[in-house]
């Protein structure tokens, strides 16, 4: 059901009771009756209500301000204090709680038992619940009492109103709501590809996947103590993954620069030296020279030795040939 204000015409009876509300206290007394009784019908005529030439009217007038006379006070007395006492808790189910007001009042005012007037009751218990809804949501902080009232699927025209914002700061709110029960869809769904694992798994699972921090704790029911473990646990993995990604990488550049001079069997040091002579017929280019050496798995410190001196290979060829 979404609340809403919009205003309805007063039932006749209640425009009756509230009259007889508004009477002085001696207006109700027996020798004042059937004056007060002509000032209200007179006032209702002039409102546009047919009472004083109406015969129906006329009575149901004769016969609220007999009760009322009875009882020593209007109903709306009773009536209003009992609107008042309401809370939030009270008017969760606006029928339920017609239906306890109707009978606790129906004690004293059986008149309000009447089938006619039921509808109306209801729509003044629906109207307190969203006048308690927009009371409550504006002594809560930030865009709270908006989302508050669209939880409780009270119109979008009313919570512009009462709160006195745009209709685009209630868009604004919509969306967000929206992203983040998207974003709660999406950790539901991470929880439930490690729903078979330990629960420092599962949060760690749910940081690596950027989830903040304020839904682990509720989504993944755990403390503050269990992030932080998982947080220093993934900490110490991130580290000894970088080191051995150190490692790797040392050891492919220390493969891709070959073995050192000094390891170089004399055999492919010749072999190695007569590559570079017919590289060197092709270019004196630095860059070509490395690019073409590195292509035909040349060692680089003799690769070194060839684009900064070059002379140094007849040394070389000299000693590897004995």
């Amino acid at each position: 059901m979404t609340t809403s204000d919009s205003a309805e015409k007063k039932p006749f009876w209640l425009l009756i009771e509230e009259k007889i509300l508004d009477l002085d206290p001696q207006g109700l007394s027996g020798e004042n009756l059937e004056a007060s009784i002509q000032r209200i019908a007179g006032e209702l005529d002039n409102a546009g209500h047919k009472v004083s030439h109406h015969g129906g009217n006329m009575l149901q007038l004769r016969w609220s301000m007999d009760a009322a006379h009875k009882v020593g006070r209007p109903l709306m007395k009773d009536f209003n204090t009992a609107i008042a006492a309401l809370t939030l808790e009270d008017v969760a189910d606006p029928y339920s709680a017609t239906e306890k007001l109707i009978a606790d009042i129906g004690k004293t005012w059986p008149e309000i038992n009447k089938a006619e007037r039921r509808p109306d009751v209801i729509r003044i218990v629906e109207q307190t619940r969203l006048d308690l809804l927009i009371t409550k949501a504006k002594g809560l902080p930030d865009d709270n009492g908006i989302r508050f009232l669209i939880e409780q699927k009270v119109a979008p025209e009313v919570i512009t109103r009462a709160l006195d914002i745009t209709t685009e700061e209630l868009e604004q709110v919509n969306t967000a709501i929206k992203k983040e029960r998207a974003e709660r869809e999406r950790v539901a769904t991470l929880l439930e590809a490690v729903a078979d694992k330990s629960g420092e798994e599962k949060v760690k699972h749910l940081i690596a996947n950027d989830v903040s921090e304020k839904l682990i704790l509720e989504m993944a029911k755990v403390d503050r103590n269990a992030i932080d473990a998982a947080k220093q646990s993934m900490e110490a993995e991130q580290m000894e993954k970088q080191r051995l990604a150190e490692e790797a990488a040392a050891r492919k550049k220390a493969e891709a620069a070959g073995p050192a001079i000094e390891d170089i069997p004399p055999d492919k040091m010749l072999e190695y030296i007569e590559s570079i002579r017919e590289i060197l017929e092709f270019s004196d280019q630095e860059k070509e020279i490395r690019v073409m050496c590195e292509q035909s798995s040349i060692p680089k410190c003799l690769v070194d030795i060839t684009v900064s001196e070059p002379d140094k290979l007849d040394q070389l060829e000299k000693e590897a040939t004995g």
